[in-house]
């Protein structure tokens, strides 16, 4: 990856090496809505269906055509990454965002065609309009959906009910629900976690699972169904090495040897050598959030 820190005034485009191609999505981090930003959970879902597209659920001939919608897909890198896969996406956003969201989608999609000179197992990838709630623009969607994703779009308690009523207006039973999420607020976290185990089977994906340098310990992914008393649509998430939270503790079935959920703070030590674009992006995420908690007299 080659990008500056997080937000910086003068980082305008992200690039991102993804399944053979350098992506390349535009951002605006001084505009005011959060959504025209690349944010870092984006990368970490599309390189974890990258490094786990060679078998199981996510490879290309089990995602051929299946119906993918995204939810807050700001700069849309988490959605391309599926279409890349072979699925149909629906990337949504509010309105302010849709047409940067366009651009990025138009000029990779292009970038692809360019490359191979014919789309090979690239699905497909369109924008729309969705505010969380609106009627309207689910019912224009056609919901439901085979895959709802979204990173990194919890970030305040308010958007909770929301976003859970969205998610289930777009499902049926056999809907896999992936989200990519950086923790940021400790209590919002929990409150998230209550919500999804209330109503959905959740997985956590384990670091290992995870592309080996497009990771973070603050960042999860979360692949969630229907609570069915069989088989639930993730299923096979345990033979893949997923961390499966049981209903009434909270606790992994499969606990690695530092536990399911360790302080999830940031790593204070810094390697001793020169920082790679990824962990200088961190480092800056890391003392922007430092900087916004401080209080200056």
């Amino acid at each position: 990856m080659d990008s500056d820190r997080l937000n910086l005034p003068d980082t305008s485009v992200v690039k991102i090496d993804l399944l053979g191609h350098q992506l390349h999505f535009s951002q605006d981090p001084n505009s005011k809505h959060l959504g025209t930003t690349v944010w870092d959970a984006s990368m970490v879902f599309a390189k974890y269906m990258e490094k786990n597209c060679r078998k199981g659920r996510f490879c290309p001939s089990k995602l051929n055509g299946k119906r993918v919608i995204e939810l807050g897909a700001g700069c849309g890198v988490a959605g391309f990454g599926m279409a890349m896969l072979g699925c149909d996406v629906i990337t949504t956003d509010q309105k302010e965002v849709v047409p940067l969201l366009q651009r990025n989608v138009k000029r990779n999609t292009s970038t692809i065609m360019q490359a191979n000179g014919n789309l090979g197992s690239f699905g497909s990838i369109k924008v729309a309009e969705l505010d969380w709630g609106n009627k309207d623009h689910l019912q224009a969607v056609d919901p439901p959906f085979d895959y709802v994703i979204g990173t990194d779009v919890v970030y305040a308690e308010h958007l909770l009910d929301p976003l859970l009523q969205t998610i289930c207006a777009l499902s049926g039973p056999r809907t896999t629900i992936v989200l990519g999420y950086e923790i940021r607020s400790t209590s919002v976290h929990e409150k998230m976690l209550q919500m999804w185990k209330d109503n959905f089977d959740v997985k956590s994906v384990p670091r290992a699972k995870m592309d080996s340098k497009y990771q973070h310990e603050s960042i999860q992914l979360f692949i969630m169904g229907a609570k069915t008393c069989g088989a639930a649509p993730g299923e096979d998430l345990a033979s893949e090495g997923m961390e499966t939270k049981s209903k009434e503790d909270g606790q992994s079935s499969q606990m690695d040897e530092d536990g399911l959920q360790k302080d999830c703070s940031p790593s204070a030590a810094l390697p001793d050598r020169d920082l790679t674009d990824w962990e200088a992006r961190r480092c800056g995420a890391m003392a922007a959030r430092l900087l916004r908690d401080i209080k200056i007299n």
